[in-house]
């Protein structure tokens, strides 16, 4: 399954699958990330193999500024746009084919109405900045702007800015963002 994941992911970043694995890939230092991540939520935590993987994450955590956890449940077709200052909790349900830029933020809300983590849809792009935390729902097909806040439900087709945030139905809401679908 893990391997299946990875080149879905390989998929998204170069636009075909390898048709044997590529160490050249590995120099992407997106790839690298996910690959490891991929790796260490494969293998069980206190595995042999577990253990070598998580600690080989956590020093890509430090070195590319990363802090993703084997724990997230993280979809098939996942895409890192640029290194650096993303932050998703543990908890965090991502879907397929999903864009995070740099300096985004996925997290828990520990009181009120929204207490809890977000669940993120299939096909949506998140830019650079954004902040989405709570229990909320974003749906299918959603562009996030960079450096919106959101704390309520998105539906589905949608474009979202601001701080806070307010979103508009676009059908097309993520065309010529996400590339290369699986």
């Amino acid at each position: 399954m893990s391997d299946s994941k990875i080149k879905k992911d390989y998929f998204r970043i170069y636009g075909s699958y390898p048709k044997k694995f590529i160490f050249k890939s590995l120099l992407n230092p997106n790839f690298r990330y996910l690959y490891i991540l991929r790796k260490a939520s494969y293998h069980k935590k206190k595995s042999i193999l577990g253990i070598f993987y998580r600690l080989l994450l956590y020093r890509y955590q430090i070195k590319y500024g990363f802090q993703i956890y084997p724990e997230t449940l993280i979809d098939e077709g996942f895409y890192l746009g640029h290194w650096g200052t993303v932050i998703i909790n543990p908890k965090v349900k991502i879907g397929k084919n999903c864009n995070i830029a740099a300096g985004v933020t996925i997290g828990q809300t520990n009181r009120g109405k929204n207490k809890g983590t977000p669940i993120i849809g299939n096909e949506v792009w998140i830019g650079t900045n954004a902040v989405i935390v709570g229990n909320i729902t974003v749906g299918t097909n959603v562009l996030i702007a960079p450096n919106a806040y959101v704390t309520e439900d998105i539906p589905d087709h949608s474009i979202v800015i601001g701080n806070p945030a307010k979103y508009s139905y676009n059908i097309d809401a993520t065309k010529g963002y996400i590339e290369n679908k699986i």
